[in-house]
């Protein structure tokens, strides 16, 4: 799975490309490395259009997989779309793009395992399919009970370039603005189309 990732375009870049209308995101400095449960830039429908905001990267984990622990730390990856968990975030308004320049998978034919970083074409912005929600819970023992606007983006099947190095699943990547377009405000049946690995020789190793 996924679990690092980067982003580094300006703010203001980010607010051209993708059409951002309301900017709630505060002050958001280059982030080369991502980890789970950082905050970092969502790209979410509003009435007026798009915002840009910061979540933090970890969706709420199902209860059974809580069962006699004390702090819930979040789910980063959704997969599977049927479980009822999962699809009650799956409409449009729980919908986000989560902007990228590079993500890395650990490279599965090496010991130990060492991250290999993938991106897209120079001049391609690529988005993650994501989801958002507000949630209550108690993500680190020392915080106790907190409320956060939480993300996670969808996975599927690895595609030439990322199944050789991590054959078990890549994130769902969006690189037009009618993907994003379909993403934030189609139908789920709609949606659900764009839940596929890119073709082969799309993206790039750096490293």
């Amino acid at each position: 799975m996924c679990n690092l990732y980067s982003i580094t375009r300006s703010q203001d870049a980010m607010r051209q490309v993708f059409d951002v209308v309301e900017d709630r995101a505060g002050n958001v400095p280059p982030m080369p490395e991502v980890y789970p449960d950082y905050r970092a830039p969502i790209v979410r429908s509003v009435p007026e259009g798009r915002e840009l905001a910061l979540g933090r990267w970890g969706m709420p984990t199902p209860p059974r997989a809580l069962r006699g622990k004390k702090t819930d730390r979040g789910v980063t990856n959704l997969r599977n779309t049927r479980s009822p968990h999962w699809r009650r975030w799956l409409g449009p308004e729980c919908r986000c793009l989560v902007p990228f320049d590079r993500f890395a998978e650990p490279d599965v034919n090496t010991s130990p395992r060492r991250n290999v970083w993938f991106e897209l074409p120079e001049g391609v912005q690529g988005a993650f399919a994501g989801v958002w929600t507000r949630w209550t819970s108690v993500r680190k023992l020392k915080d106790g009970e907190t409320t956060d606007e939480l993300f996670g983006f969808l996975t599927t099947e690895a595609n030439r370039e990322v199944g050789a190095v991590h054959p078990k699943a890549m994130p769902v990547i969006l690189r037009t603005p009618e993907e994003w377009e379909t993403w934030l405000t189609a139908p789920w049946p709609e949606a659900a189309h764009l839940q596929r690995p890119l073709p082969g020789e799309t993206l790039k190793i750096v490293g």
